[in-house]
C-alpha cells in the first residue's frame, strides 16, 4: 500500500523515548509498528475485532483538557 499521507502527534518525551527503545529492541520502525497498531484500532472499531482484543471501541465525547505542565513536556513526532 503506498503512503502518501504523514500524521503530527505530540507525546510526552518520557513515552516517546521508550516507545522508540521498544522498537529498537525489536529492529522494527516506529511508522511500522504505528500504522500496524492504526490498522488493528481501525478494524476494532469498525467492529470486525480481527486481533480478538474485546467489543468495538466506544464513541468518545470529548478528551480530556490538556494541562500546562502537560504541554510543556511534549515532543512532537512526525512519522509518514
Amino acid at each position: 500500500m503506498q503512503k502518501d499521507s504523514g500524521l503530527r502527534i505530540r507525546v510526552e518525551r518520557e513515552l516517546r523515548d521508550r516507545f522508540l527503545e521498544a522498537c529498537r529492541k525489536e529492529d522494527r520502525p516506529a511508522a511500522q509498528v504505528l500504522r500496524e497498531f492504526m490498522r488493528k484500532y481501525v478494524d476494532r472499531g469498525e467492529g470486525k475485532d480481527s486481533v480478538g482484543q474485546g467489543p468495538p471501541m466506544k464513541k468518545q465525547t470529548k478528551a480530556a483538557p490538556a494541562t500546562q505542565a502537560s504541554q510543556s513536556t511534549r515532543s512532537r513526532l512526525l512519522f509518514d
